[in-house]
C-alpha cells in the first residue's frame, strides 16, 4: 500500500495512522505475544467511531486485510497482519458506569483492569476475565470465563448491547431487540461479523470478597485436584474458583523453596457473607500439605491484577485449550504428569468450572454453546527466550495430547492458537450453521477473517 493511498486514509481521520516509515512504528505494530511478527500497512489508533467507519471502507476498497486490535492478548497476533491495516483500541478505553441502573458502557480497547476500577467505584462488577490486562471486547467476544462465572454467568451472558461497524461501513447496534441475529452471534463468536466499538454490561453488586490463593506441591495434583472437582459440585455459586498448574511464583507467602518449583493451586474468592469466607477456605486448606497461602478479603479489582506481573507483553507465547464434560481421573493423571512439568514461571494452566449460572443459559441462546460442559481447562504457555520455543510448544501440544481422550472435540475459543483453524467448527458445536448463516449475511465476503475464522456459505 502506497503512501499516497494512505495519505487519503489519513486525512479522514481523527486517530493517529502510523506507517513503516514512522519511528514508532516497531511498537506499534507490536502485539502482546512476542512470537507474532507482522508488519501492516499501517496502524490506525482509533480516536472515534468515525475512524473506525473510514478505515473499514478503506481496507475494503483496496482489498486490504483488516486486523481489530482491542486489548491485544490475542494469542495468535490476530490484532496484527502482514499488510494490514489494524484498527488499534488503545486510546479507547473510557467506561462510563450506571449506577442506578447497574450497566456500564466500555469502550473496545478497554481492560478488565480498566473496567473494574471503574464499576468498583459503585460496589459492583461482572464476570471478567482472570487478568487485568485481558481486552474486555475480546474476552467478551469468545465467551469470557471468569470468577464471577459460576454466580453470574459469562462475561456474554451479561452483554445488554454492542456497537458494530460492519463490513460495508454501516453502524448497527445489537442487541434484545435490534439486529437480534448479530447480537446473538456476537455472543460467543469472536470478531467476525464487525468492528464492535464498544459494549454495554449488566453489573452486579461484587465489592469486598474473601480471596483464595492456595499453593502445592505438584506431588499432591491428584488429592487436590479430586477434591476440588467434588467441592465445586456442591458449592454454593457464591464460590468461584479454578484449579492450576504453575512453577511457584516469587511471592511473599510462598517460601522462597518453592520458587520455580512445579505447584498445584487453587485460586479463587468467595463473594457471599464475608463472614463466612474462612470457613468456605478452610477445606482447601486441609486437602493436602499447603506450600504457601494468601487467604483474607480483598477488593474484587485486586484479585482481578494478582497474576498480571507474570503476564508481560512481549513474551513468547502458545495456548491451547478443550473443554470437559467431567474432570475424571485420566484427566487429573495428564494434569499430573504435565503439571509437574511446568516450563517457566510465567506459564499458566488453569481448569476453569463453567457451571452453575452459565450452564442455566440455553446451548442456542447464544453463540457459546457449550453449557452442558462442566470445566474448561486450558494451557498458556509463556516463556522469555525465543531459544526454547520448540521445547514449549512441544510441550504444549503433549499436554493437549494427553487431555485429549478425556475432552470434547471443542475447546474454548479464546485460547485457540493460529494453528487450531481446523477446530473451529468443533469450537462452536450445534450453532455453527447458524453462525455460517449470520456470517453470510453481515459479512458475505469474509471480510473480517484475521480470527478464528468462519467462513461464509
Amino acid at each position: 500500500m502506497n503512501e499516497i493511498a494512505l495519505d487519503g486514509l489519513r486525512e479522514q481521520l481523527r486517530g493517529q495512522l502510523i506507517t513503516p516509515e514512522d519511528p514508532d512504528y516497531d511498537s506499534a505494530r507490536a502485539v502482546f505475544n512476542a512470537m507474532v511478527d507482522k508488519r501492516p500497512a499501517g496502524v490506525l489508533r482509533v480516536a472515534q467511531v468515525s475512524d473506525v467507519i473510514a478505515g473499514v471502507n478503506f481496507a475494503r476498497e483496496n482489498a486490504m486485510p483488516l486486523a481489530i486490535r482491542g486489548g491485544g492478548h490475542s494469542a495468535p497476533g490476530f490484532g496484527t497482519w502482514d499488510d494490514a491495516l489494524v484498527l488499534d483500541f488503545v486510546n479507547r478505553t473510557g467506561v462510563r458506569v450506571d449506577p442506578e441502573k447497574q450497566t456500564a458502557r466500555a469502550e473496545a480497547g478497554t481492560t478488565w483492569a480498566d473496567f473494574n476500577h471503574a464499576t468498583h467505584a459503585f460496589g459492583l462488577a461482572t464476570t471478567g476475565g482472570i487478568v487485568g490486562s485481558t481486552g474486555v471486547a475480546g474476552l467478551t467476544l469468545g465467551g469470557g470465563i471468569g470468577y464471577l462465572t459460576r454466580k453470574y454467568g459469562l462475561s456474554c451472558d451479561n452483554l445488554i448491547s454492542a456497537d458494530v461497524v460492519t463490513a460495508d461501513g454501516k453502524f448497527l447496534v445489537a442487541s434484545e431487540d435490534r439486529n437480534e441475529d448479530l447480537f446473538w452471534a456476537l455472543r460467543g463468536g469472536g470478531g467476525n461479523f464487525g468492528v464492535v466499538t464498544s459494549l454495554e454490561f449488566k453489573l452486579h453488586p461484587v465489592d469486598m470478597v474473601y480471596a483464595g490463593i492456595v499453593l502445592y506441591g505438584a506431588e499432591n495434583t491428584p488429592a487436590v485436584a479430586r477434591f476440588y472437582r467434588d467441592y465445586i459440585a456442591s458449592a454454593p455459586e457464591e464460590f468461584g474458583a479454578f484449579l492450576g498448574f504453575h512453577q511457584g511464583p516469587p511471592v511473599p507467602f510462598l517460601p522462597e523453596e518453592w520458587h520455580g518449583k512445579p505447584v498445584c493451586v487453587v485460586v479463587g474468592m468467595w463473594t457471599g457473607d464475608l463472614a463466612e469466607g474462612a470457613a468456605r477456605w478452610q477445606p482447601f486448606l486441609d486437602a493436602a500439605p499447603v506450600a504457601g497461602s494468601m487467604v483474607g478479603p480483598m477488593p474484587y479489582p485486586a484479585l482481578n491484577v494478582a497474576f498480571d506481573g507474570l503476564n508481560q507483553k512481549g513474551m513468547q507465547g502458545y495456548w491451547k485449550a478443550n473443554f470437559l464434560r467431567e474432570l475424571n481421573d485420566g484427566a487429573i493423571g495428564a494434569h499430573a504428569q504435565f503439571g509437574a512439568t511446568v516450563t517457566s514461571v510465567n506459564t499458566s494452566v488453569h481448569v476453569y468450572p463453567i457451571d452453575g449460572a452459565a450452564s442455566r443459559v440455553g446451548v442456542q441462546d447464544t453463540a457459546f454453546a457449550h453449557r452442558d460442559m462442566k470445566f474448561s481447562p486450558v494451557i498458556a504457555t509463556q516463556w522469555v527466550d525465543p531459544a526454547d520455543n520448540e521445547a514449549n510448544i512441544a510441550w504444549a501440544r503433549g499436554y493437549a495430547a494427553a487431555l485429549a481422550p478425556h475432552s470434547e472435540a471443542g475447546g474454548y475459543i479464546n485460547f485457540m492458537d493460529s494453528e487450531d483453524q481446523n477446530r473451529v467448527a468443533d469450537n462452536y458445536g450445534p450453532n455453527w450453521d447458524r453462525l455460517v448463516a449470520v456470517k453470510t449475511k453481515y459479512d458475505p465476503g469474509n471480510f473480517f477473517r484475521v480470527n478464528q475464522n468462519i467462513a461464509p456459505a
